[in-house]
């Protein structure tokens, strides 16, 4: 909205008014305004939420520390949601196609998680939503996303053309704006996949066949992300620090796709009009750090679903759009590990009792974050029982950090290591 306003005013020569023509700057102010949108408001909506009584029902799995998170409030996803939303509306371009996904995103995925939180608190159903009436709503908004970017004349890109001379790459050269289901596949040197290649055994119906697999592959993306993010949403700071670190990473990727001199030089494809999604990105990780003033050890208030599911579908969408979604398993690597800890201990503990007639487990508990929570040998059987001492939560979430910013760093360097 702002944007529009300043936009107008620099037709009349207001001072300062031109300042809102730059990414950089709309950027800076989103992360500064999400960050104070959170830290201010998220101490009333806590309170709120306490007067309300809308606590953390626990179970005792016999973690440290564990019963004294009973009572904490949850659904803190809404302070992450304004926070980002806000700074939106105020700094984007809201004509823009990928901006308004983004939002439809932010809010489809919070009203589900919304409700799922309500069920847990408020009608004292431990399960929550129906896993069925989750994967509905998911699979909805990966449809919304894909058959969105299939129709819509503003999702194009322009393709790298390398012009070489005696091997060797003297310039890159774009092709005209087009619709295009490519994307990036990292570490290979011509690196753009064409998903046009997985159908090529139906030439007649070809290019309706790669639709169709594009939208496919979104919805198994926003599914498998976003519920990634809601298994990590575990320990005090762990998903919104993980997040934060990812939504760094995206927004210069976003940035680079954006800017033809350094999609140029970098030789990846470049997208016209997804350097607003800079902004939104910037609005992403201050409102998740700011999150994180409550949500630290030890924490004052839990996202719930509300956040998890939101943070997840915001980070898959965005990798989509931006034709990076094949660098998720490394960016989301923290996401995607915990993911496949709960499906080896569930996979492997069915086999077990189906061959043995009884249950074996691979970690001391999932998802993986809990594993290190258990002290080792105690009375668990798993196959692996390192560490033997539990580590504090703490520990745990800042080395969870730590693996997260050294994935974000690699999944950014695979933009030259091919």
């Amino acid at each position: 909205m702002l944007y529009y306003l300043f936009e107008y005013l620099d037709k009349l020569d207001f001072p300062g008014a031109g300042m809102f023509r730059y990414i950089s700057f709309r950027s800076a102010m989103a992360l500064i305004f999400s960050l104070i949108i959170s830290t201010v408001i998220g101490r009333r909506i806590i309170e709120k939420l306490q007067r309300m009584q809308i606590g953390e029902t626990v179970r005792d799995l016999g973690l440290e520390g564990q019963m004294k998170k009973e009572g904490t409030p949850t659904m803190g996803g809404i302070i992450i949601i304004i926070a980002i939303i806000l700074p939106v509306l105020l700094f984007c371009k809201l004509s823009n196609m990928y901006i308004i996904l983004m939002l439809i995103t932010t809010v489809w995925l919070g009203c589900i998680g919304f409700l799922d939180d309500y069920i847990k608190v408020f009608k004292k159903n431990k399960q929550g939503l129906s896993k069925r009436f989750k994967i509905v709503g998911q699979i909805g908004l990966g449809l919304i996303v894909g058959l969105t970017i299939y129709l819509c004349p503003q999702a194009v890109m322009r393709e790298n053309v390398e012009i070489r001379k005696n091997g060797v790459i003297e310039e890159v050269n774009y092709s005209p704006e087009v619709k295009s289901t490519q994307t990036t596949i990292p570490f290979f040197k011509n690196n753009n996949l064409d998903y046009r290649d997985l159908v090529s055994f139906m030439p007649a119906r070809r290019t309706a066949a790669t639709w169709i697999v594009f939208v496919i592959i979104t919805i198994f993306i926003v599914t498998a992300v976003s519920n990634g993010a809601n298994l990590t949403d575990g320990l005090d700071g762990l998903a919104g620090g993980s997040s934060a670190i990812i939504g760094v990473a995206l927004g210069i990727l976003a940035y680079v796709s954006s800017h033809l001199e350094y999609a140029a030089y970098l030789n990846i494809m470049y997208i016209p009009g997804c350097e607003e999604l800079s902004i939104f990105a910037a609005a992403f990780i201050g409102a998740t750090i700011g999150f994180l003033w409550y949500n630290a050890f030890p924490a004052q208030v839990f996202m719930g679903d509300t956040g998890s599911l939101t943070l997840g579908g915001i980070i898959a969408v965005f990798a989509i759009v931006i034709h990076k979604e094949l660098l998720l398993p490394i960016l989301c690597g923290v996401f995607f590990t915990e993911s496949v800890s709960v499906m080896l201990q569930v996979s492997y503990f069915k086999y077990t009792k189906k061959k043995y007639g009884i249950g074996k487990r691979v970690f001391k508990m999932t998802p993986l974050h809990h594993h290190f929570q258990k002290q080792g040998n105690a009375g668990i059987e798993a196959l692996i029982q390192k560490p033997f001492a539990a580590i504090p939560e703490s520990k745990i979430v800042v080395r969870f950090w730590l693996v997260g910013i050294i994935l974000a760093a690699l999944a950014i360097a695979t933009l030259k290591m091919r």
